[in-house]
């Protein structure tokens, strides 16, 4: 059974447990920092976000392909194109002025000049009708291009070396049954070697309101609203793919239907802009390959209206990347999801004008290459796991923040300021560096760090910390490095199993920074900003050992392992000075 398919009105979230993305989390977070008319009220709740992408497609209904073996039968009517006329070779086609009527199953090779009028195919419910493109062009100045009212399957298939052009009306009525250039009722496929150029004047480029199913051709749409548009699911295997749309690039949008309303992803060539988000699906995103290009609201310098969803991957159950290049620049969150995220593969290079990945319930990575070059925060969400994978992530504030929206995710508070409100914030492998203007690594309930590596190179304003947790902030494992201000400098828990030493320390951009015991340099970094504080945990570091830190050759502090420097915060400790019992 699904479990995963509820959409909860958005109410205050008070953890009382501990989120560990992996386990099916119940509880709903508030209101998400990103501005979205769609996706910001509701939140998912029960999703694991630990699922893969094949366990997240097998919990859809699977797509209609239409494949050759199914529609070529080797015998075609051939319809030839002239001026608002058309002439035909075969059955199954009636021409009545500039309207073509394909009545009947079978194959309809569309060629000839440029034709002002339209194709409609108004085939039996259980009809498999393909369309060959050889050559046409197609443009109707009073509505759809070409227009399925009815059949089972529908298959267009683009002849190798040939350039197809499909262009609409300038504008439909509210209330229009057909309103894109390509419009089929039934399940969509398009394939073949050549080229569709399709210009959506009045609404939508291609739209399915089944299934639509790319597996190869060059294909290039402009829109004034989405670009391609399977309401049921959209599936691309292959094939380059431009879009320009006004609205959202690639989009599925079945509101209805649990199992509906998903988008995969599995190869392809894709250069998208879209007025909105770049790839939008009311249920799952799923990427296993391809390269993508994505710009969406005019990209991470641009601003996006209170009721308006510029993203550049929005998944509102699930969004999984388990493949594939990703280049997204997004004027909104550049990843999102209502429910959970999950990167477990590929590579992903990332910008935002708000928040480079978020999930409003859990977020997990164990895989892949992330970089976040510019973002308001980095990663978001209410439980995030990173067990492995290469992390890189540049933010104008938090770097990674653990929040539910229910209090500030902004500078100005530092760690045992606000009480543990039960968010989680895990790392377990993979490596990680986050550059942070505001606090590096926040979490507003608590954190555990057992593996991987982390390197902070936090703020230089003494509102924020390198650290920030408000909770418990355990160290078992791995290497921690936090970096920054001396303001509001959080040190690892007095329990935690490994040794970490914290110091006031000063040094500049540039500067070499050793961590030195007995004269054996432990570590050795360069620094990437001016600093104040160094925090640091390593196996290395022995029970109550003392430490000297080097900054260009000269010692600057010495410190004993387990006690935080003076002025320091121990997380949950009200700001007082830390220390080993």
């Amino acid at each position: 059974m699904r479990k995963n398919r509820f959409l909860l009105p958005a109410v205050p979230l008070f953890l009382t447990g501990s989120l560990l993305a992996g386990c099916t989390v119940t509880a709903a977070s508030g209101t998400a920092t990103s501005s979205s008319s769609d996706s910001s009220a509701t939140t998912v709740a029960d999703v694991d976000a630990t699922l893969t992408a094949e366990q997240v497609l097998a919990e859809n209904e699977d797509a209609t392909t239409v494949t050759e073996d199914e529609w070529n039968t080797g015998t075609e009517t051939t319809i030839t194109l002239d001026g608002d006329t058309a002439s035909v070779d075969g059955s199954g086609v009636t021409v009545d002025g500039s309207t073509v009527t394909i009545t009947e199953a079978g194959t309809y090779r569309i060629s000839g000049g440029t034709f002002t009028g339209s194709i409609v195919v108004a085939a039996p419910e259980d009809a498999v009708v393909a369309l060959v493109l050889d050559g046409a062009t197609i443009e109707n100045p009073d509505g759809a291009a070409i227009a399925v009212t009815s059949a089972d399957d529908v298959a267009v298939q683009l002849e190798d070396g040939t350039t197809n052009t499909l262009s609409d009306a300038s504008s439909y009525a509210d209330d229009a049954d057909v309103n894109a250039a390509l419009f089929s009722e039934a399940d969509l496929t398009i394939g073949g070697t050549g080229e569709l150029v399709v210009n959506g004047n009045g609404n939508d480029g291609i739209t399915s309101e089944d299934d639509l199913v790319v597996t190869s051709g060059t294909i290039v749409v402009s829109a004034t609203d989405d670009g391609l548009r399977g309401k049921d699911s959209l599936t691309i295997t292959d094939g380059t793919i431009t879009i320009d749309a006004g609205g959202d690039g690639l989009t599925s949008d079945n509101e209805e239907d649990a199992t509906r309303g998903y988008v995969d992803i599995s190869g392809g060539t894709f250069d998208v802009t879209s007025g909105g988000d770049a790839l939008s699906a009311y249920t799952d995103l799923v990427i296993t390959g391809g390269t993508l290009t994505l710009t969406s609201g005019g990209a991470a310098g641009s601003t996006v209206a209170d009721d308006a969803s510029a993203k550049g991957l929005k998944g509102l159950t699930y969004v999984v990347v388990e493949g594939g290049t990703i280049e997204a620049d997004a004027a909104d969150d550049t990843v999102h999801s209502n429910g959970a995220v999950h990167v477990n593969g590929g590579s992903l290079t990332l910008a935002s004008a708000d928040d480079g990945v978020h999930a409003d319930t859990a977020l997990h990575i164990d895989g892949g290459e992330l970089t976040i070059t510019e973002s308001e925060e980095g990663l978001e969400s209410a439980a995030i796991t990173i067990a492995a994978g290469t992390i890189d992530i540049a933010s104008a504030d938090d770097g990674i923040n653990a929040s539910s929206g229910t209090t500030s995710t902004g500078g100005g508070m530092g760690g045992g300021g606000m009480g543990d409100t039960g968010e989680t914030l895990t790392i377990t492998g993979g490596d990680t560096t986050i550059r942070a203007e505001g606090d590096g690594f926040d979490s507003n309930g608590s954190a555990t760090i057992s593996g991987g590596t982390l390197t902070v190179w936090g703020p230089q304003s003494s509102g924020n910390g390198a650290l920030d947790v408000n909770g418990t902030l355990d160290v078992s494992g791995g290497t921690v490095l936090a970096v920054g201000s001396a303001g509001m400098v959080v040190s690892p828990s007095t329990s935690s199993a490994q040794g970490w030493i914290s110091v006031a320390a000063s040094g500049s951009a540039g500067s070499t920074v050793q961590i030195v015991s007995g004269g054996t340099v432990i570590a050795e970094y360069e620094a990437e900003k001016d600093f104040a504080s160094v925090v640091f945990s390593d196996e290395e570091l022995t029970d109550g050992g003392s430490y000297e830190v080097v900054v260009d050759g000269s010692t600057v502090a010495t410190a004993t392992e387990g006690e935080a420097m003076a002025g320091g915060m121990g997380p949950g400790a009200g700001g007082g000075p830390g220390g080993r019992p």
